[in-house]
């Protein structure tokens, strides 16, 4: 069972840069997740 989840997510920007589309992620109980990106993106 997921604890956490994702269905169908996307960011567009106006510039029509598509940084995410349609993206599914199930993330069970107990699991460790890391989102990395470059340098100073965040």
């Amino acid at each position: 069972m997921s604890r956490i989840k994702f269905e169908g997510v996307g960011k567009h920007y106006p510039n029509g840069y598509v940084a995410l589309d349609n993206l599914n992620l199930d993330i069970a109980d107990k699991e460790f997740l890391v989102l990395l990106g470059p340098s100073g993106c965040g």
